[in-house]
Parts: C-alpha cells; structure tokens; sequence
C-alpha cells in the first residue's frame, strides 16, 4: 500500500512539473521573459539534474539579455560535469549572442575535441545541439565521425540534410544512396528529397552531379539500385528510351516481371511520347511474358494510339485490335481490350450501333463474371448517352448498381446516373444521387460529385427557372460527345445571355479547355484572362492560373509570363489541387533547383 502512494505521488509531482515545464515553453513562444525565467528558476531549484530545465533557464536569462546569470549557471554546470560537450557548445553559443565569435569558437572547438577524446558522448546529441544554432560544419563533423567511430551507426539522413542545406549536392546524393543501401525502404522518400534538386532540364547542375555520381557508382559496384536511381533521373528528365535501357536491366536481373517497364510505357504515354511507349511495349510483347501481360502491352499502346490519333489512323488500329483477337481471341480473358475496342467504334468512329452489338454478343456468347458483365453494361450505358438514349442509358447504369451494390464500379454507375439525369435536364434527381456520392469512398468519385453539385445547387437557387443550367449541360453533353463547335457556341450563349451570373465562371472555363482542344489557344488565353479579371477571389482562379501558365509554357512560348502564374499558386493558393505541380513547374522555368 505505502508503494502504490508513493507510486501515485511520483506520478502527480512528474505530472505537475511537465505542465510547469509546458507554461514556461508558452511564455517563451509569447516573448514573455520574465514569466518564463520565474517558472524554470522554480524546476530548476527542484531538479538541477534536469538538462531541459538547466537550458530553459539559462534561455530566460539571454533573453532578458542577463547574461552574467546565463554564463555563472553554465560554467557551474560544465565545471561539475567537464566532459560534456553539448554544454561546451550552449556556452559557445552564449558568447556568440554576446557577439564574441572568437570565444565562441573556442568553445565550439573544445566540444569537438571533447567528442574526439571522449566515446561517452553521443555523437547524435551532440550534433543535434550544433544544428540548433544552424552550425552545420560543426554537426556535419561529428555525424561523420560518429559513424566513423560506430560502423553500426546511421547518420545518413542528418548528414544529406546538411549537405543539401550547404549546397554539397554530391555529399548529399551520395549519403542519401549510403541510406537507401542499408533500408531500400526508404526509396519513395529519398526520392521525394531528391525532386527539391532534380529538374526536368538534364543540364540542369544538380541533374549531372547526381547522374555522374550513380554511374561512378554503378561501375564500382553494379548494384540494382543504381539502374533504379538512374532510370527515375531519366524519367523526371523525359528521357524515356534512357530511362528503358536501365528498366531491362532490371527486369533481367530482378527477374520479378517487367511491370516496371509497363509503368515505364504509361508515364510516357502520359508524357505523349507515342514513340518511346511503342518501343518500350513491343519490347514487352518480344520477351516470354505471360498471356496477361503482353495483353496488357496492347491495350495500353492501343488505347495511346487512339487517344493521339487522326481519322487517318483509324483504319491501322482497327487491323491491329483484329490482329490481337486473331492472335488472343475474343474470349473472357480479352474483355478488356473488347470493351475498348467497342468504345474506339463508338466514340470515335460513330459506330454506336455497330458498338452496341458488339458488346451485346460477349453477354450473349461468354460466361461473365458479374464484374465483366457490369463493366460492359457500363460501356453500352456510355454508348446510349452518347446517342442521347438516356432513358436506356440509366436501365443499364441502376442494373450495375444493383448487381455490384457497394462495389467502386456500382459508385461510378450511380454517379453516371447522376450525370445523365443532369445532361437531360432532371437536376433534381441528379442532386438526390449526388447527395448520396459526396461521401464516397472514392475520392475522385467524391470531388466530381461535389463540383457538379455546386454547379447545380449554385445555378438552381439564383434561377429558378434553371435556364442558364439548362444550356449549361446541354455543352456539357455536346462536349461529351465531342462536338466541340457546338459545344464552345452553347457556352458562349451563356456567357452572351446570362452575363454576371454564377455560371460564368464555369462557363468560361469549359469553353477555354474546349478552345484548347481545337488549337484556338489565343481565345483561351482571353478566357482564362477573365476568371483571373473577374472572378480572382473564387474557386476557380487556381484552375485559371494553373491552365493559362500550361498554355503560356507549352503553346505561347511565354514561360516568363507562366512562372508568375505558377508563383501565385505557390504563394496564394497552397490548398489548390495544382500546388505540387505548380511548384515543380515553378522550379523548373527558374532554372534554379536548390532551395
């Protein structure tokens, strides 16, 4: 019993004396001295053993500029503990307030000497109270010499830290690829460090430092992750064909599959390097890779063809969806690439019918799982909206939802219920659906729920009669279905007819990106020009900014005029979805990639 009172005693005075030690940090953060000094004299007196309160204290004192007090507390302290180097480092600091650099440095000498001739102390505390006064030769010094003292220990993140603050970009690389040696783990997030020097430019100085560094090293020692690092340099940089020699490498020593070259391809794809994609892909479809992958090789350089293509084409890439069911043929495991093949007749061939029946005959013909079968009513559904059969449309959609209930794809039906609804003119409905999506468990199903709700909340409650929304998603389906003519001339009756009203801005926007599509881009230039003009303090003027400064960089050749959209994103609008890319893009026009 006495134990347990002790117990509960020890654990109330420790309780008290971390709330005491907690208002005393606040009165510091406040600048309010001479409490804070009062409370750390009281721990102090309690517990002169406790490094935290010894240096709150002598803190006060500096701050309050008493620092006879400051130095006696110190230098009683060093004199009862001689060996201690971190307070030989807060006693340097201490003269270095008093701008005494020379005494200062003395100290900060004889703690490096004391660590050298004393193992008791910790390299890491050490080093750490050097960083706290920014003195990153004297902490670069000791990590080293601690790891060098301790073959176990692992500085290297502190050390790239460093390195990067100091502009030593080679020591930084180099510690951070020491680090990924011992926990390879760590690679998304040394790579994420990497990204604050590493620009799309391969002249770019820190770009040939590290590429310089990886290939010394890969010579010295042919370690897998040298071919890894090398081909993530080569992508940030968009050299696609480099960055495959290195995935082949990989693939053949690895011997794991080559889903890093497939995901190779789709970053070049997204780059549209159509070329370097179809020479990555037919690689794939030459090596002995399973029936699936190679499968997956043609949809994807399939599906890049169309997306780049001209009606031209059209007739070449049906002769290779025919040549990849000769060779695979129209089974179960070819789905995929049917559905695919049917919406290429569909959407860009206007063969809706000819579609249709397409994918009727794989119901008809194979035993479906319920998510093939579902995802080919999707594909019909998508076909009938196209060809404004929404009633149709929204049979198949509610049978996916009904079949796969919670499933992501049922989500997507309900909101392509939704979305149909509002091209045909029931918001009402649409909204009811919509309701139901804003907390889906998909967060991109989530966000375009929520847009196309505002869009008709915002546009219902100030016309009751709807009819600006009502042209609105007449567009939007026109756009859908790619008449972009018709499409750009129902927003601009909008912007003509209902000038000043909410849907303006929206307005604009879609026209804009329709212009684009069309090469009109001076016109979607004025476009974007008026969100920024007229709606600056609303919720589409990071879209504005974003896509103006993308217009600018890659069809305007005006990148000076782009940075300065990039930067107010950065500056102004830190929550915006384009932050990330804006900052990189940012980094990138300047030509200066160290922070």
């Amino acid at each position: 019993m006495r134990f347990i009172f002790f117990y509960i005693a020890l654990l109330f005075a420790f309780s008290t004396s971390a709330q005491s030690e907690q208002l005393a940090k606040n009165y510091m953060q406040q600048g309010q001295y001479e409490k804070a000094l009062s409370v750390y004299k009281k721990l102090y007196a309690k517990s002169p053993n406790r490094i935290n309160y010894l240096l709150g204290l002598v803190e006060s004192h500096q701050q309050l500029e008493q620092f006879d007090e400051a130095e006696k507390i110190l230098l009683k302290r060093i004199e009862k503990i001689p060996n201690n180097a971190q307070l030989l480092v807060e006693l340097g600091h201490h003269y270095e307030l008093q701008q005494n650099p020379e005494k200062a440095k003395l100290y900060y000498n004889k703690a490096i000497e004391n660590y050298n001739n004393n193992s008791g102390n910790h390299a890491y505390s050490l080093a750490q109270t050097f960083e706290k006064y920014s003195l990153l030769d004297e902490a670069a010094q000791i990590y080293e010499k601690g790891m060098e003292n301790n073959p176990r220990a692992n500085f290297n993140v502190q050390l790239a830290k460093i390195y990067g603050e100091q502009g030593k970009l080679e020591k930084m690389f180099d510690s951070y690829l020491s680090l990924l040696q011992l926990q390879p783990n760590y690679i998304n997030l040394v790579q994420r460090n990497f990204s604050d020097y590493i620009t799309e430019n391969a002249t770019n100085e820190a770009n040939i430092i590290f590429k310089k560094l990886l290939i010394k090293r890969l010579q010295q020692n042919p370690d897998i992750l040298y071919n890894e690092m090398l081909s993530w340099l080569f992508v940030q940089q968009k050299e696609f064909k480099k960055a495959f020699v290195h995935e082949k490498a990989i693939y053949k020593r690895k011997e794991e599959g080559p889903q890093g070259i497939i995901d190779l391809a789709r970053i070049a794809i997204a780059e549209k390097d159509i070329k370097s994609a179809s020479e990555i892909l037919n690689y794939i479809l030459e090596t002995p890779a399973s029936k699936d992958i190679k499968l997956t090789a043609h949809k994807i350089i399939l599906k890049a063809k169309i997306d780049n293509a001209n009606k031209k084409d059209y007739k070449a890439i049906v002769e290779q969806y025919e040549a990849v069911f000769q060779e695979y043929g129209k089974s179960r495991e070819t789905i995929s690439l049917q559905i695919d093949y049917a919406h290429f007749l569909a959407f860009k061939q206007d063969k809706k019918q000819e579609a249709i029946r397409f994918l009727k005959d794989i119901i008809d013909r194979e035993r479906l799982s319920r998510f093939q079968s579902s995802r080919i009513k999707m594909e019909i559904a998508d076909i009938l909206v196209l060809d404004q059969k929404f009633n149709q449309a929204l049979i198949y959609y509610t049978q996916v939802q009904n079949i796969l209930k919670n499933n992501f794809l049922a989500q997507d039906a309900r909101f392509k219920v939704a979305k149909t609804s509002y091209y045909k003119g029931d918001f009402k409905w649409a909204q009811t659906q919509l309701d139901v999506l804003k907390s889906s468990t998909s967060q991109l199903i989530a966000n375009d729920a929520m847009e196309l709700s505002l869009i008709i909340s915002d546009n219902s409650l100030e016309d009751s009669t709807q009819t600006a929304l009502k042209i609105f998603a007449k567009a939007d389906l026109l756009s859908f279905q790619s008449k972009n003519e018709e499409a750009i001339a129902a927003y601009e009756k909008i912007l003509t007819q209902h000038r000043g009203e909410k849907i303006e801005d929206e307005a604009f926007l879609r026209q804009a990106k329709l212009y684009e599509k069309e090469k009109q881009f001076e016109k979607a230039k004025v476009n974007y020009l008026k969100i920024i003009e007229f709606y600056g303090e609303d919720i589409l003027v990071d879209d504005a900014y974003y896509w103006l400064a993308e217009l600018y960089t890659n069809e305007l050749g005006e990148p000076e005029k782009a940075k300065e959209l990039y930067e107010k994103i950065i500056f102004n609008h830190a929550d915006s979805i384009f932050f990330v890319a804006a900052r990189k893009k940012y980094r990138t026009l300047r030509g200066d990639a160290i922070n």
